[in-house]
């Protein structure tokens, strides 16, 4: 989706904003403040369109306080301080910082178009319907994005205002939440235990989970609403860091500093992958 002047720098770092479009996840083993950038329960704050919650953060910030606001999450808010970290990488050239904060940024523009994540029943914990979360955004993907979906998405388009566009994609998700949570409900109803799930290999295990037949049947009762967001957070994640990059002067991405990344940022991988493989995610586990 991103025009030539971008896939120069992207298209050959593919395998880097891979692997660390993870990091963001990673880092709320390590951080305590990492885990309210990941979600907003935003059905505290009344019922939709949650007109008593101010979109813009220093407004939101006088009326509930900053503790209510990071109890809540803060996702619509730290897309937006993402994004201008993101501009102001561009402006400076620095290659590695491009990468690293365009995979962060990533990672949480897609989180804000799973219903789950702008949900206080964020994994069905409050309806008996744990393991909802990971059905949802990995189970079902896994087993139908490669071979059914379609991620031809066109261009990427500047957004005028990317704080509107976020909430927008914030209201659809929260409007979707009921219905991913409903359908499972309903669903489970019709499947026996054994049916409804399976041991089948993954990552070099036989694991438990969701059964095929019974993933299929819930992705058609949801009308494809899992590859639609998918689709959607495509072309958002395109959108802003083709907005970053225009709102920095278009800089030429051939002529950039720092194209190897420093000690520091190795070290630092280092410890985001120590974290993760040997603690436990600080604060509320929204996965």
């Amino acid at each position: 989706m991103l025009p030539p002047e971008m896939m120069v720098l992207y298209k050959p770092n593919l395998s880097f904003l891979t692997d660390h479009a993870v990091d963001p996840d990673k880092r709320r083993y390590m951080v305590p403040a990492e885990g309210a950038r990941h979600y907003i329960d935003i059905d505290h704050y009344g019922n939709y369109p949650f007109d008593s919650l101010p979109r813009v953060f220093t407004k939101a910030l006088e009326k509930y306080g900053n503790d209510t606001l990071q109890a809540y999450g803060i996702v619509p808010w730290h897309i937006q301080i993402m994004l201008q970290r993101l501009t102001t990488a561009f402006k400076e050239k620095d290659q590695a910082k491009i990468l690293k904060l365009s995979a962060d940024l990533g990672h949480y523009i897609a989180d804000a178009h799973v219903p789950l994540h702008v949900c206080s029943n964020h994994n069905g914990q409050l309806t008996n319907q744990q393991g909802i979360h990971a059905f949802w955004e990995s189970r079902i993907p896994e087993l139908l994005a490669a071979t059914n979906w379609d991620f031809l998405m066109g261009k990427a388009s500047y957004l005028a205002n990317p704080l509107a566009f976020t909430w927008k994609r914030v209201l659809e998700s929260a409007a979707a939440s009921d219905t991913v949570l409903r359908i499972e409900r309903e669903l489970t109803a019709r499947f026996s235990a054994d049916q409804k799930y399976s041991f089948e290999p993954r990552n070099g295990q036989v694991l438990r989970q969701y059964a095929s037949t019974y993933c299929l049947a819930y992705d058609q009762l949801l009308n494809n609403m899992i590859e639609r967001r998918m689709q959607q957070s495509i072309a958002a994640v395109a959108s802003f860091w083709y907005t970053a990059w225009v709102n920095a002067g278009q800089p030429d991405l051939k002529q950039l500093s720092h194209k190897n990344f420093s000690e520091e940022d190795q070290r630092e991988f280092d410890r985001l992958n120590q974290a993760w493989l040997q603690g436990k995610a600080i604060g509320k586990d929204c996965d």
